[in-house]
Formats: C-alpha cells, sequence, structure tokens
C-alpha cells in the first residue's frame, strides 16, 4: 500500500538552477550552444563564491548570463523570521517566492555546524506529536528549494568565516514523499564543485515508507540512514504515527534488515520520549527485544513542548532509567542534546505560531 499520492512540484514558471546537478548543468549548456565546461564557473558562482543574481557571474559572456536568466531562477529565500538562542541555535522561518513558508534550523555542535533542512510545505503523514502536519501538505519543494536553504545559512556563517559542516534531513515534511528532489538534492550538496559536504555527515530521515527505504538502500550511498521509530510495538505506533497503517513495524523492520544487509551499514532509530505514553521500563525493555541483533543506534529525544499537542516531556530521570535500561540490553544509545530550548524549537513550530493560516 502506497501513501503517496500526486502533489504539484511545479512550483515556477523558471526552474532554480540549484536544482540542476553538475552533468544536467553541462547537459543544459550542450544543448544551448555553450561550452560544457562553463557548468564548473556556474557551480564555483554558485556555491564556492555564494552569489546572488546571474550577473554578478563577471567571467561569463554577457549572452550566457542573458541565457541564465531567461531560463532559470537563482532561487531566494526571503527571511521572515530568524531566531536565535542562548545555545546558539538559529531557527528561519523562510518565505518562498509562492508566499508558503518553511523552517530551516542552525545547530552548533563541537563537531561543527549542522544544519536541518525541510523538504516539503507541511506534510502528509500526520504524527500525532508533530507541529509539521498541522494543515497538511502543501506542496513538494524543488531540490532547489532545499539546497538554497544550506546555502542561506552559509552566508549568514561566511559573515564569521564558518561553514556548514553536516546536514540533516529531519524538518518540515517526509523526505522519502519527496524522494526524487531529495535524491537530487543529496547529490548536489555532496558534490565536491558544490557544497562539498562529505556524505557521512549527511543524515537523512523517514518515518517508514518502506517502498522508498529499499530504494534507497539500493542507491549504494553512504549517506547516514535514520528511522523515527517511536514506539516498540505495532499498537502504540500506529497511536504515534498513522503511517503504522499503511506499513505496519514488521515490515518496516523488514525493510530495515534489508537496507543493513544491503549496505552494511548502521541505522539510527530516532525515538522521541512522551510523558507518560512510550517511556516507561517497560517500553525500553519491549524496545530492546525489538531491535536484538540489529546494526543499530537508538538517539532518545527527549520532546520539546508544542502548544498544538498534548505531549509533555518526560522527567529527567525516567529518561536515564530509559537510557540505562537499553544499555543494559546491550542497545548502542544516546540521549539527544537539547537544541533552542528557549525559542521555538519544535520541528514546524515557528511555522504555526507565525503563519496560522497555513496551518489550519
Amino acid at each position: 500500500m502506497e501513501t503517496t499520492t500526486n502533489v504539484t512540484t511545479k512550483v515556477e514558471t523558471k526552474p532554480s538552477i540549484y536544482s540542476l546537478q553538475l552533468e544536467e548543468l553541462k547537459n543544459w549548456l550542450k544543448e544551448n550552444d555553450e561550452k560544457a565546461f562553463r557548468a564548473e564557473q556556474i557551480f564555483d558562482w554558485l556555491y564556492k563564491k555564494r552569489v546572488t543574481s546571474f550577473e554578478d557571474m563577471s567571467n561569463l559572456a554577457k549572452g550566457l548570463r542573458e541565457k541564465l536568466q531567461a531560463h532559470f531562477t537563482l532561487t531566494t529565500l526571503k527571511t521572515i523570521i530568524q531566531q536565535t538562542s542562548s545555545d546558539g541555535t538559529i531557527k528561519f522561518l523562510f518565505e518562498l517566492h509562492d508566499g508558503y513558508s518553511i523552517e530551516t534550523v542552525l545547530m552548533r555542535h563541537d563537531y561543527g555546524n549542522s544544519v536541518c533542512v525541510t523538504t516539503q510545505v507541511g506534510c502528509r503523514i500526520g504524527c500525532t506529536f508533530c507541529a509539521s502536519t498541522l494543515g497538511g501538505l502543501k506542496r513538494h519543494l524543488e531540490a532547489g528549494e532545499i539546497v538554497a536553504q544550506v546555502v542561506n545559512v552559509q552566508q549568514v556563517l561566511d559573515e564569521t568565516d564558518e561553514r556548514v559542516s553536516s546536514v540533516v534531513i529531519m524538518g518540515i515534511g517526509e523526505p522519502f514523499d519527496n524522494y526524487d528532489n531529495m535524491l537530487s538534492f543529496l547529490k548536489i550538496i555532496n558534490h565536491d564543485q558544490g557544497l562539498n559536504i562529505g556524505a557521512r555527515h549527511i543524515t537523512v530521515s523517514t518515518s517508514g515508507i518502506v517502498p522508498k527505504i529499499y530504494q534507497f538502500a539500493d542507491e549504494d550511498t553512504q549517506i547516514n540512514f535514520a528511522i523515527s521509530l517511536h514506539a516498540p510495538n505495532t499498537e502504540l505506533r500506529t497511536r504515534l504515527m498513522p503511517i503504522n497503517k499503511a506499513y505496519s513495524l514488521p515490515e518496516l523492520m523488514k525493510a530495515v534488515r534489508y537496507y543493513i544487509n544491503k549496505t552494511g551499514r548502521r541505522i539510527s532509530f530516532e525515538y522521541g520520549l512522551f510523558g507518560g505514553v512510550n517511556d516507561q521500563v517497560e517500553h525500553a525493555e519491549e524496545l530492546a527485544k525489538l531491535l536484538k541483533g540489529i546494526k543499530c543506534h537508538v538517539n532518545l529525544i527527549p520532546v520539546n513542548y508544542v502548544p498544538e499537542r498534548d505531549y509533555v516531556r518526560t522527567p529527567r530521570d525516567q529518561i536515564f532509567a530509559f537510557e540505562k535500561t537499553l544499555k543494559d540490553h546491550g542497545v548502542n544509545v544516546t540521549i539527544r542534546r537539547e537544541h533552542g530550548h528557549d525559542i521555538d524549537a519544535a520541528c514546524g513550530q515557528l511555522r504555526a505560531k507565525e503563519r496560522q493560516e497555513e496551518t489550519r
């Protein structure tokens, strides 16, 4: 059973030039009577110099700049709100050309700067704890609109001579519901002439669209892969995540085993702790049993309170008891460090607050 349905992805009369992979840009240049090597020059302007206008590409002939201007848009995101937390986390609410809004988050770690990007305007998955799904899915993002989020954050970091060192695709939307655009985004930011972010510094997460997990396993990529699990059994997962009705927990775990066997890579499980719902020791015992023999890591997430939802945080001592139980059963587990506790940090929360007309 497939959950995805047709959603309009054509959002501009001209496509974003950020949507083109290097080879695609070379092909376009040849088809338009231009030299293919110009693609490297254009990529340098886009991703190394990070210009905001085709006119700034000064080593290109005027005729080529005019062709680029006529055929493409150099996607720019309008910053509606930029919230900065005391821990250095920055949350951006960006406006797209059609008036819709998306969230992007810069998180600062000891090992570098990580950007969490959005792949859709809204979300249709319907997880009961997430503000991103309020108002449903409006549209998919073009690959270039996802790329532009990283470029925009990098432009902010340029002011302090810092760089984006890692990317997580865990913002608004279900990445595997916008699979082709997501995959093109991954290839562009990973390319050494693009943003040159190493595959092992990129993580993509899914709520569990099983057919796409098999497809992603067959891509033969070194990109990190995470599953939003949030429950140790089918009944509870269905309550928290309606996608479990379409792709049951046994089906999901079968796909997980295929991914690990095919790639040889470890998988991460995201497990949000919701007070009194899925955070008891018996849940940890059940989770350990579910994951027995699987090459994995569990990332425990003390949830941020979302006013539009009814869930509350798990008490601190209970979080540690849950972690200890998993460790006692040999499960590799960590507690995610909290970011942006003093701003609208929960996924979709800032958009829900500021753009209520989109999230009703």
